[in-house]
């Protein structure tokens, strides 16, 4: 098994909807903000290499949206989904999985391209692409917070295509990943972690998009049900001080993994490193 990430570029949010109800004195001594209050966030997936299946976890923003959308969001940096890929030493064709975490544009963007003529063309063809059920019924009845939030042309083409493959329960979706549910972000918000043969890695998404997150009371204002979002934080971070869990953050700009301690009744991050450390071990 090997491990990689696939870095599609960073965009920026406002550090008051990043940590809630935190205030910015606070926060602010634990992640950068520029003069406008934003934040620098990056869009990390995952590729986990398996031999016959190539498993892809997120895929960033994607260029589909018009240019007055992505200025509201600052997109910068110069990696893309499809130079990282191949960076990597992978065409789109290999990819054999995209497990989604939810339907969020900088979760899904990159699953759709358009071409010269501005037709949807599918990134990962020949990949089956999963996502939870209760996710997708949001995605097509979304609540009034989330509606902005979801655009058809990020995954309906992959819909009509019959690529979509439905979660509807905890476990595991093929050999060493598993899937946990959570609705805390959002509906059906899929958790994915990953079994080694050194250990587990957990895909962060939106549960702890950043490092400082761990706190059981930041949670971001994106989140639809907060409270729920703090208990499935807690159950998450106990399970991953006992099994020794590494966490593996998609929005960090900073910080790319980490190990989890716990401190009298607080969750602190122990060790931090970047991914290569742990894919390291594994190969």
């Amino acid at each position: 098994m090997k491990l990689l990430k696939i870095e599609t570029g960073n965009f920026m949010a406002d550090g008051g909807a990043l940590f809630g109800v935190i205030p910015k004195l606070m926060w602010s001594k634990e992640y950068p903000a520029d003069g406008n209050n934003y934040c620098n966030l990056t869009m990390r997936c995952l590729l986990i290499d398996m031999g016959d299946r190539k498993v892809l976890i997120d895929t960033g923003a994607g260029t589909k949206q018009s240019d007055k959308f992505y200025s509201w969001h600052y997109l910068n940096g110069e990696a893309t989904l499809l130079n990282s890929l191949v960076s990597a030493g992978y065409q789109p064709d290999d990819i054999t999985d995209v497990v989604l975490t939810h339907l969020h544009w900088d979760h899904c963007g990159g699953c759709v391209v358009y071409d010269e003529k501005k037709r949807p063309q599918l990134m990962f063809e020949k990949a089956k692409h999963w996502v939870s059920k209760t996710q997708w019924d949001n995605y097509v009845q979304p609540n009034s917070r989330e509606g902005v939030v979801y655009f058809p042309d990020n995954m309906m083409p992959v819909y009509e295509a019959g690529l979509l493959n439905f979660i509807e329960h905890d476990g595991m979706i093929m050999d060493g990943i598993e899937v946990r549910l959570l609705n805390g972000h959002t509906q059906g918000n899929v958790l994915p972690i990953i079994h080694t043969p050194q250990g587990a890695i957990a895909f962060m998404g939106d549960l702890i998009p950043v490092l400082p997150s761990i706190r059981l009371p930041w949670v971001s204002a994106y989140d639809t049900q907060p409270l729920e979002s703090i208990k499935e934080k807690q159950e998450f971070l106990n399970e991953a001080v006992q099994k020794h869990i590494t966490l593996f953050f998609e929005h960090d700009y900073y910080v790319e993994c980490c190990t989890v301690k716990k401190v009298e009744n607080r969750f602190v991050a122990d060790k931090q490193f970047n991914l290569e450390v742990f894919a390291s071990a594994i190969q």
